[in-house]
């Protein structure tokens, strides 16, 4: 069981018996009476942001969530199909488990599936990922007026800013923590 002391940002609990997941967490002790836990929580289900006040003394059951090693294998119109490396069975979640993070995920990508029970609940990407640049205006020599950056759009539809001497065809490395371009790649 955890208590109100063990609460923080990023604290994983079971509410309702559902996962959540703190958000933001602000502690606060008045003069008199008990700590206030201020604390903004997200289903990890469902994505809902909702406001919880908590005094201390109070105790929470830990989610029970696990990690699983999990291959991306391709999506359709169910949603994004993955494929557990040892037993071979396969866990497709819904687009708005992924967010942005879809727009980071290769064929055949090794990633970390979060399960909740025997159902996957979100993903954890590696930190670095290599995608081909398929639109991006030409570089006009002495255009100083637009700064050193541009907009460039990778091969899975991401717009990101990119330096002005990144080319279409191009071949780069994303950091999918901030999705911010990183390095030309060299092939």
């Amino acid at each position: 069981m955890l208590s109100t002391s063990d609460l923080r940002k990023g604290t994983k609990l079971m509410i309702d018996g559902e996962p959540h997941v703190i958000a933001q967490f602000d502690f606060s002790k008045p003069g008199k009476g008990q700590a206030l836990y201020k604390c903004k929580l997200r289903n990890m289900i469902t994505g809902a942001l909702f406001d919880r006040t908590y005094r201390s003394g109070e105790s929470f059951e830990p989610a029970a969530l696990h990690e699983s090693d999990m291959q991306y294998l391709y999506q359709d119109e169910s949603g994004y199909v993955f494929m557990d490396q040892k037993t071979y069975e396969q866990t497709t979640l819904p687009e708005e488990a992924l967010g942005d993070q879809k727009y980071f995920l290769v064929d055949n990508m090794e990633v970390k599936i979060l399960m909740f029970g025997e159902r996957g609940i979100g993903i954890t990407l590696p930190n670095f990922v290599n995608l081909r640049v398929t639109q991006s205006e030409p570089w006009v020599k002495g255009d100083t007026a637009a700064g050193n950056n541009k907009p460039a759009t990778v091969e899975s539809g991401y717009t990101l800013q990119v330096p002005s001497f990144v080319e279409e065809g191009t071949l780069i490395q994303i950091d999918t923590r901030t999705g911010e371009y990183v390095t030309r790649v060299k092939e």
